[in-house]
């Protein structure tokens, strides 16, 4: 599924360079992935989903160091509302329930979140406070105080985020195998699908 040319993208110097790598090798990726786990993701959390794949449009000058895909159930656009996540820096691959600074109820939502026990329910999973950086933390080699802190931050932090999910480095196995990557993928967001039902519906 994955292959060193995926993550050599991110070595190429150069905005236009390097978006071009993102567009030619990694987004038909998104779409194959979005292709097989959509219909799955959009019956379980029982409403229309839609792909959005990251343009970078701010950018003018500094090359991204990740991409991703978003599915979310805004046709119009994810970053304000709870979103499923696929992507990868230059070392490692994600897989996200993403709660990122731009949503407007950042507040209210991150209330909900600590009343759930996400140690219990998801010691496998990994979670991290900022969805720009490499970051992150595995549930079960956590205390309760350490996950407060980062809902806290999230509540209280304009810039803060909140991602729960998996983190794979670029030479886990499972990344060559692309039906075992895809059943990943589905097992994670299926997992996470009542968070985000949650919250959204």
């Amino acid at each position: 599924m994955f292959t060193t040319q995926q993550f050599d993208v991110f070595t190429q110097d150069g905005l236009d360079v390097r978006m071009e790598g993102i567009r030619s090798t990694i987004q038909p990726l998104f779409h194959q992935i979005y292709e097989e786990v959509g219909p799955q993701l959009e019956a379980d959390v029982g409403i229309p989903l839609y792909l959005h794949v990251a343009k970078h449009a701010r950018r003018t000058v500094n090359p991204p160091k990740d991409t991703w895909m978003a599915i979310c159930h805004d046709k119009r656009g994810y970053k304000k509302h709870p979103h499923f996540q696929v992507g990868l820096f230059d070392d490692r691959v994600f897989i996200w329930l993403a709660f990122i600074y731009e949503m407007p109820n950042k507040a209210a939502i991150a209330e909900r979140l600590m009343q759930v026990d996400v140690k219990s329910a998801f010691p496998d999973f990994h979670i991290a406070g900022d969805h720009m950086k490499k970051e992150a933390f595995l549930l079960d080699d956590m205390s309760e105080e350490a996950i407060d802190t980062i809902l806290h931050r999230f509540k209280d932090v304009k810039k803060a985020d909140f991602l729960i999910g998996r983190q794979l480095p670029a030479d886990a196995s499972i990344l060559q195998n692309e039906a075992a990557f895809l059943a990943l993928v589905e097992d994670t967001f299926s997992r996470l699908t009542p968070i985000y039902r949650d919250l959204v519906l």
